[in-house]
């Protein structure tokens, strides 16, 4: 697949995986409708990806509210006639052991912006992409195939988030619209900084040290374009994840157990 004069719709465009995937969609020329929620942020990634050589409109977008989600396809047919690729990019994370959670509302926002909000705009998109035999992009996490401890309400919206693109991709067969979920790890973005604590509120730094261990966003992005150029089922980052749902199917206990460690360890450096 080459993204030459191709219509893509992005959420979650306005900073780190979304911005720089939309930059580099850019620079194959493609057509871009960008959404978030900050209009200033997507009018600077707007700029950006016009230097690369692409063309795209900013459409400010609230993916927990399906009008905005219908108002978003509706203003990218209208600007250039097509969809041929939806990327459900949208998300937002928590961190906190489920115990000392005392805002239970959190539970709901993330479930609302990761979940519900890829299946408002996929439902939209949808007759669009049947037309241009288009692609479905999921991004979901390795937290949507294993468990993650502190991480309960981020790990079901991506559980829920692989089970629904997996049904679809069934449902699509014989359709021409391909389905791909991208599973990332840990990559260099702001993203824990902005996750929600237990008193719903954002954490302001992130839970874990960033200069360790994270795949840089230029390598996430690298490899999220070429699962699309290939239209491929899934692209699951880092050999860890790769090799955790083997393991899990013949030592589930043993995962358990590393996640459960490494969750005290992170825990008794924090004291």
């Amino acid at each position: 697949m080459t993204f030459l004069h191709q219509t893509i719709v992005l959420t979650g465009a306005s900073a780190g995986i979304g911005r720089s995937l939309a930059i580099a969609l850019a620079a194959q020329g493609a057509n871009l409708v960008l959404a978030a929620r900050q209009p200033a942020a997507l009018e600077e990634v707007v700029q950006a990806c016009t230097e690369a050589g692409g063309k795209a409109i900013a459409v400010p977008t609230d993916v927990t509210r399906p009008e905005d989600c219908q108002r978003l396809i509706e203003q990218a047919i209208a600007a250039f006639g097509q969809i041929d690729v939806l990327v459900n990019n949208a998300g937002i994370s928590m961190v906190t052991m489920f115990d000392q959670v005392t805002d239970l509302s959190i539970f709901e926002q993330v479930m609302r912006v990761n979940y519900l909000g890829a299946v408002y705009c996929t439902h939209f998109a949808l007759p669009h992409l049947k037309a241009s035999r288009g692609l479905l992009v999921a991004i979901s996490s390795l937290s949507g195939k294993t468990a993650v401890p502190t991480r309960s309400g981020y790990v079901a919206s991506k559980h829920a988030m692989q089970g629904f693109f997996d049904t679809l991709r069934i449902e699509l067969r014989g359709t021409g619209v391909d389905v791909l979920v991208v599973s990332p790890g840990f990559v260099a973005t702001d993203i824990r900084q902005r996750a929600l604590g237990a008193d719903g509120k954002a954490l302001g730094q992130s839970p874990r040290d960033e200069s360790q261990g994270n795949m840089s966003v230029d390598e996430c992005v690298r490899q999220m374009v070429r699962a699309m150029e290939r239209r491929q089922r899934e692209q699951v980052m880092t050999l860890k994840g790769k090799a955790i749902p083997w393991v899990k199917l013949l030592l589930p206990g043993l995962v358990d157990r590393l996640a459960a460690l490494a969750a005290r360890t992170k825990a008794s450096t924090d004291r």
